[in-house]
């Protein structure tokens, strides 16, 4: 079984099993995510690889993050991710992607992302659910920090936060590669 295949039937196990905890019928959760009732039942059935932006509405509209949707069934106290089971979920031809390192629940989901956005490339966010919090530190080369329409700078060595309930976006407007390091905190989804 290949990786894919291994966070595929991951993906259909964990949103079966938290849809049916938090009560919600395939209708509910497909208008609450946004996405199609077809689409949840074929992300159930492992029947398909859904985009990067399914997946984050999924876990939104769940109150869970992606690596919990991705992964593991129990967690112990301690969880370490070596560097091969890191998950690239987002990359492009050009050498652009996004890595998830790490993630929790406690008290809501809380991601750790690592960024590298080749010259002249970018990725667009949807609005999160309010209450979440975005923090970006930059490693090297200058990111464009798009959030509500409006851009900010982020030097390597500088950091931004902000609240991302609001469309967002990254982009690397300069002719050197971005790293960032990024996190993420989503409110916890009432029950």
């Amino acid at each position: 079984m290949t990786e894919l295949d291994q966070l595929t039937q991951s993906l259909a196990r964990n949103l079966k099993r938290l849809r049916t905890e938090r009560g919600f019928t395939l209708d509910a959760l497909a208008a609450r995510a946004g996405v199609s009732r077809g689409m949840l039942i074929q992300i159930e059935q492992a029947r398909t690889n859904p985009s990067v932006g399914t997946v984050v509405k999924v876990g939104d509209a769940l109150g869970v993050s992606i690596t919990t949707l991705l992964d593991y069934d129990q967690e112990p106290l301690v969880r370490l991710v070596p560097a091969e089971q890191a998950v690239r979920l987002w990359s492009t031809a050009a050498g652009s992607h996004s890595t998830l390192l790490a993630g929790t629940e406690s008290p809501g989901p809380l991601e750790l992302w690592h960024w590298r956005l080749m010259p002249g490339e970018g990725s667009a966010s949807d609005a999160h659910p309010v209450g979440t919090s975005e923090l970006v530190h930059v490693t090297a080369g200058v990111l464009t920090l798009s959030v509500d329409g409006a851009d900010h700078e982020v030097v390597a060595g500088a950091s931004a936060s902000f609240e991302s309930h609001v469309p967002h976006g990254y982009r690397n407007d300069g002719g050197d590669p971005v790293e960032m390091t990024m996190a993420v905190s989503v409110p916890a989804a009432p029950h």
